[in-house]
């Protein structure tokens, strides 16, 4: 199952996504899709490095690997855990996929579409606004991050 009481369980699941980016020297950022039965459907971690593709972000591969279990591009009756705020390609791929519910962890005030420099997710002018949640295990996050652009300056 999904929702507020399964938050940090799920949101743990995108963290350990995170940290495998570590391997290939992308940015720590991951993300699962949780059906609302309760089952990974998708997973995902930056590959933007590893793949030499500026689209390979956490958010797109897990909803693509979503998508592609579900036998639709409609990801309904499910959750996006993801570990930082999504960006504009990201949100627009959230807002498209059709996704009823979004998490995510630490707020990117440099790119984040959701809450920070733009709303997307919550744009009266677009057909899908799905429900935000922010802030779930938001320390470990940001701590990885930070970890991360540390040992690189």
């Amino acid at each position: 199952m999904t929702g507020p009481e399964r938050d940090e369980e799920w949101m743990g699941a995108a963290l350990q996504e995170a940290r495998a980016a570590l391997a290939h020297d992308d940015v720590p950022i991951g993300a699962v899709v949780v059906s609302d039965a309760g089952e990974i459907i998708g997973a995902g971690h930056n590959e933007r490095e590893l793949r030499e593709d500026p689209t390979a972000h956490a958010e797109v591969l897990a909803l693509r690997a979503a998508a592609a279990a579900l036998g639709t591009w409609r990801v309904l009756d499910a959750t996006l855990y993801v570990t930082l705020e999504p960006c504009t390609m990201c949100a627009g791929a959230i807002v498209l996929s059709r996704i009823p519910r979004v998490v995510y962890a630490t707020p990117d005030p440099k790119a984040g579409a959701v809450d920070s420099i733009l709303s997307i997710l919550s744009d009266p002018r677009l057909n899908h606004r799905p429900e935000v949640t922010s802030g779930i295990l938001a320390t470990e996050a940001a701590d990885l991050l930070r970890s991360f652009f540390r040992a690189r300056r």
